[in-house]
């Protein structure tokens, strides 16, 4: 765990420092490094989509993921739930919640944040990890020249993230298929190409809403192994 560790520090000290600077940071300036992260978010997403959907060994899966799961986010209005968790009332507020689930994503969804801390569990390599962390250092802080302190919150959202693959790594062992970090990273990539539009306000896909399209691979691949 001592990779997941560092890499949720990094963002705890990325967050406070981002939000530190803030105060000596001018709007107009602010706004470029809201940009930056926007098209950021972009080139991350479309990478993480072009890298891992030739693997797919179902091309339309990724597409019934994000209808399925997005019917499902918008039934339970996570979007709408988030905000009123977050933020309560109040434009800063706003700008919170959507700082927070730009950053979870682009912190938890990647082969680094996926695959390292099974690299971790089972071999004690924490290259991925710290090499994330690097990343994930750099992205908070310029987020929390935007969003303030509150970007911090972000970390244990990636604690319990990353965390869940070690444990699962740890008790089951490298029996995780490799198809289903695909489909997932496929999915995910999806989701932060689409926190990048929003950034950029091009369209505001409520991201949020979709992001049960993450667990929708998982099922079909738990049933698919219960019925083979």
């Amino acid at each position: 765990m001592l990779g997941t560790i560092v890499n949720t520090a990094t963002i705890v000290l990325g967050s406070v420092a981002g939000a530190t600077l803030r105060r000596g940071i001018k709007p107009q300036v602010q706004s470029v490094l809201f940009t930056a992260m926007g098209l950021a978010s972009l080139a991350l997403g479309f990478n993480a989509v072009a890298r891992t959907m030739p693997q797919s060994q179902y091309p339309v899966l990724f597409i019934v993921s994000l209808a399925i799961g997005g019917l499902a986010g918008t039934a339970l209005d996570l979007d709408g739930r988030f905000k009123k968790l977050v933020e309560g009332k109040g434009k800063r507020g706003e700008g919170l919640a959507h700082g927070l689930s730009t950053g979870i994503l682009l912190y938890c969804i990647g082969t680094f944040s996926i695959v390292g801390p099974m690299l971790s569990a089972l071999e004690g390599d924490n290259t991925f990890l710290y090499t994330n962390a690097t990343l994930d250092l750099i992205t908070s802080a310029v987020l929390a020249t935007t969003y303030g302190i509150g970007m911090v919150w972000a970390a244990p959202v990636l604690f319990c993230w990353q965390g869940m693959f070690y444990l699962v790594a740890r008790l089951c062992g490298p029996v995780i298929p490799d198809a289903l970090i695909s489909e997932i990273i496929t999915v995910g990539g999806t989701l932060i190409v689409a926190s990048g539009l929003s950034l950029l306000n091009i369209k505001d896909c409520r991201t949020l809403n979709l992001i049960p399209s993450l667990f929708v691979p998982i099922v079909f691949f738990a049933l698919k192994s219960l019925l083979a």
